[in-house]
């Protein structure tokens, strides 16, 4: 858990870097401004969809139709479900942009100033950062209309949302935080063995989504303090078997145990 927390401090130091707040912001407000477009010309069509679904199920649409106080409150329902739908859209939409635009350039000025001492060992690419977001897209994607009828219940559409966006995270940028420094052994291993920390991490900044104004923040910021956690823990694991690091500037340099 303390890694975790160290990942956070040292990320919102970063903020105050101008060369990254910017890619912290366009992400987020780019995906808001396509989605936002989106559910304004498509609001009432997803909307009466459903609600026609729903009444040409046997078992639900003889219910709704007896009772317009029923038929009330499923209509509120499902509009709160199609809203929080939207919520991961976005997210899952400005990951993207992160994942294959804003977070290889963070990651270049973070690393230059936070982890010089690191060698770069090339274990992962673009191609394969493109490739990677993409996969974890259609996964996140699958997982998010399999559970869509689960979200007419109250709770549920936060929690799946939140689970499945904390996967994605960890998932994409699990693999672009250590595609340069990481060899192909340490690039594999390292996912597999910090898999529950990633995943906390990954929950932990998903919820970011859901608090106004933050959250056109939340999925650049993810991906910066995954490069903190990810690089701290190669610099560690480096230092553990003896091996040799870089000879930094000492004044740019953060302690091992800070």
């Amino acid at each position: 858990m303390g890694d975790i927390v160290l990942a956070f401090g040292r990320s919102l130091r970063s903020l105050l870097r101008a060369d990254i707040f910017w890619h912290l912001i366009w992400p987020g407000l780019a995906a808001a401004v396509l989605w936002t477009v989106a559910a304004i010309f498509s609001w009432a069509v997803i909307i009466d969809g459903i609600m026609g679904w729903l009444l040409g199920l046997t078992w639900v649409g003889s219910w709704l139709e007896g009772s317009e106080v029923v038929a009330g409150v499923v209509l509120i329902l499902v509009k709160i479900a199609v809203f929080l739908a939207f919520v991961p859209l976005i997210y899952v939409t400005a990951a993207i942009l992160v994942a294959v635009v804003a977070l290889p350039l963070m990651l270049e000025r973070v690393a230059k100033r936070d982890y010089a001492d690191l060698e770069q060992r090339l274990g992962g690419s673009t191609v394969g950062s493109a490739w990677n977001a993409l996969v974890a897209t259609a996964w996140f994607l699958g997982g998010l209309i399999v559970s869509l009828p689960f979200w007419l219940i109250p709770g549920v559409g936060l929690i799946v949302s939140v689970l499945l966006t904390g996967w994605l995270n960890q998932r994409a940028f699990g693999y672009d935080a250590l595609m340069l420094h990481a060899d192909r052994e340490e690039f594999s291993r390292l996912r597999v063995e910090r898999r529950m920390p990633m995943l906390v991490l990954g929950g932990s900044t998903a919820l970011l989504a859901y608090i106004p104004f933050v959250n056109l923040l939340a999925p650049a910021f993810a991906g910066l303090a995954f490069v903190h956690f990810m690089l701290e823990a190669l610099r560690r694991e480096r230092v553990s078997n003896g091996v040799m690091l870089l000879d930094p500037e000492p004044s740019n340099l953060p302690r091992i145990n800070e």
